[in-house]
């Protein structure tokens, strides 16, 4: 994951629009930051608020769990929760107040809140459980742990709207991904730079930055911050499960189990831990009016297999089989023979009808009858092997002809067995055990497949990560001298053909060596990040700006002659002059001396474009510093 990006974050926040706390959630917040803060004036702020009151005594009864009696006042409420847990709350259930709709059609504001509201339940048992963080702080933490996305719904109602769409037509596209290329932030940036500005611990926003790529957060195992972040993946694995309809729901637990692991929490303690969250959950959602469903224990999610349509054999998985026949008799057979041995049983009786369910929805196995009126049994089984929907199910023949050329006939159509008439439950249980390998077989290799598909993609993805990283300087996120020079021969090559002007700068930080001695490295650091953030608003959008070396940047300008290079340059100094750089207690006031250069006829390669800009920037120096210099005459 790439460092967070505090310049766009602030461009966000000047905007005004980025969700924040109002009415006495802000003067709660406001009065917490204070160290004199009594808990009476505390209390005196938060009375008037009935719906805060209800909320924060709430929320102090459910970490209270060993107190002698029920909290029943703002008081006693303020004295278990403590100064910082009121804060986060207050900041919580402020956004919550005033965030419950919006202008973003596809954002489901209902849904996120009620799901928030899951995660904050979840990640405060999880920090009882943990301690990894204190109970109260856990819950608003959970709570605003994708706030990043309802930011995105406010600040980009109609594109986030747009990009909401895309996502729900094509899951295969990751949210992040897209919001990245749309935004050049994530929804993940966005909450660890929000958690940031609102003063909450890096403990908080870093977990919450890479909670949804926990394995590859930079956290020492046993850390506080690993096991917050696996904690918080967990805690929104418990939402998802309370959010999901019903089907899904118990394909989720192999999941659960697997981040639960994580942090030491074994299958029948997280099952205990999720029936708790569940309770919880509702009751948070009645009193802030949100849409929750009671959900069935956890338990019956744990069920085996078995107790799904009974008489299976042990460890044997349930198949999804199509019976197709014209003879209802027949039907109204299997499907009590198969449903007795705890399969999901289709029917249909026509081929024209089976074909139709089996492209909607893709059994693992059909069982065909050979004579139907209209499209009979080879027909179909011809039909499906023609799509590639069709290819892997498994198809027996219903028959009662036993003629060698009849059979041939069958399987060169395509049938992998056939089962004579009349029906014998034994025969049919020996048939579709030998089916069942065969669809088992399949789809392990295509799980090897997935596999493979899989690896292969993270493999791409950590080249890109590692060319990204080769290409970068670390300090300040600008393209390394390598990437520039690079680039700059792909200008000079589009300048050639276009016969295009193209110019460079060459930026020079005044006297950052006697700043690094008189400061020390960790100051000139702080000097060159914030004097490059400065250098990067003075640019155009197409110049290309990277470091090559110490103190030094060069920028190439693209489609640009020396006139209107130098009034870049220009804007640059005055960006850089302008900005005071703050390290700590200290306040400094960096400058840049520039070097300007156009391509001319005479030049032979880019080499000796930079070497003239070069030039330029020690006549810049010579001239006093905190300038501009050129060795070209402006046309």
């Amino acid at each position: 994951m790439k460092p967070l990006d505090f310049g766009k974050f602030e461009q966000l926040k000047a905007t005004g629009d980025l969700p924040s706390p109002r009415g006495s959630a802000l003067a709660v917040i406001r009065l917490t930051q204070k160290n004199d803060t009594s808990v009476d004036e505390l209390a005196h702020v938060i009375k008037p608020d009935p719906a805060f009151v209800g909320r924060l005594i709430k929320a102090a009864n459910s970490v209270a769990t060993g107190a002698h009696r029920p909290v029943v006042s703002v008081h006693d409420a303020l004295i278990v929760l403590g100064l910082p847990a009121v804060r986060s709350l207050a900041l919580a259930f402020s956004l919550l107040s005033n965030y419950r709709q919006g202008g973003c059609r596809n954002f489901d504001y209902q849904h996120f809140w009620s799901h928030s509201v899951a995660c904050a339940t979840s990640l405060q048992a999880l920090a009882q459980r943990t301690n990894a963080a204190a109970p109260e702080e856990a819950f608003s933490v959970g709570l605003l742990a994708r706030i990043g996305c309802l930011a995105m719904a406010t600040l980009f109602p109609h594109e986030y709207s747009e990009l909401l769409e895309h996502i729900s037509g094509d899951a295969g596209d990751g949210l992040s991904q897209l919001e990245s290329q749309a935004f050049v932030m994530t929804h993940s940036e966005l909450t660890s730079s929000m958690f940031l500005d609102w003063g909450l611990p890096k403990t908080f926003a870093e977990p919450v930055l890479y909670h949804e790529i926990a394995d590859q957060a930079p956290f020492a195992e046993g850390s506080r911050r690993h096991t917050l972040v696996w904690s918080l993946a967990l805690a929104q694995g418990i939402a998802d499960a309370c959010m999901a309809v019903e089907s899904d729901r118990r394909l989720m637990m192999p999941r659960l189990f697997v981040l639960a692991s994580k942090i030491s929490i074994g299958s029948d303690e997280l099952v205990s831990l999720c029936n708790r969250v569940v309770g919880e959950w509702l009751d948070w959602c009645q009193l802030l009016q949100l849409r929750a469903e009671s959900l069935p224990p956890f338990e019956e999610l744990l069920q085996p297999r078995e107790a799904w349509g009974g008489g299976m054999e042990s460890g044997a998985p349930r198949l999804k089989i199509l019976v197709v026949d014209d003879d209802p008799a027949i039907r109204t057979l299997l499907k009590g023979l198969l449903g007795n041995a705890g399969h999901e049983v289709l029917e249909a009786d026509s081929g024209e009808v089976a074909l139709e369910v089996a492209i909607a929805e893709r059994p693992q196995l059909m069982i065909v009858d050979w004579l139907m009126p209209g499209m009979d049994g080879l027909q179909l089984t011809r039909a499906l092997r023609e799509m590639k929907i069709g290819r892997g199910i498994y198809i027996i023949v219903l028959t009662s002809l036993e003629d060698e050329e009849k059979l041939i006939e069958a399987f060169e159509s395509g049938a992998d067995d056939f089962i004579s008439k009349p029906l014998r439950p034994r025969v049919l249980s020996a048939r579709l055990r030998a089916g069942q390998r065969v669809v088992e077989l399949q789809e392990e290799i295509e799980r090897d497949r997935e596999e493979i598909r899989h690896f292969a993609a993270e493999l791409a993805v950590t080249n890109a990560k590692l060319q990204e990283a080769a290409m970068t300087d670390f300090l300040t996120n600008f393209p390394n001298r390598r990437y520039v020079m690079e680039r700059l021969e792909q200008e000079w090559a589009s300048s050639t053909r276009g016969e295009r002007p193209l110019s460079c700068l060459l930026v020079d930080v005044d006297g950052f060596k006697t700043i690094n001695d008189a400061h020390g490295h960790d100051v000139g650091d702080t000097v060159l990040k914030q004097t490059s953030a400065a250098l990067k608003r003075g640019l155009r959008a197409h110049d290309v700006v990277a470091r090559t070396g110490g103190d030094e940047f060069l920028v190439i300008c693209p489609d640009t002659n020396l006139k209107a290079a130098l009034a870049c340059a220009e804007r640059v100094r005055k960006a850089v002059a302008s900005a005071a750089v703050v390290a700590g207690a200290i306040e400094l006031h960096a400058s840049v001396s520039i070097g300007v250069a156009q391509r001319s006829p005479e030049m032979t390669d880019s080499d000796a474009l930079v070497k003239l800009a070069d030039q330029g920037l020690y006549r810049a120096k010579e001239q006093g510093r905190n300038r501009i210099g050129t060795c070209q005459e402006v046309d």
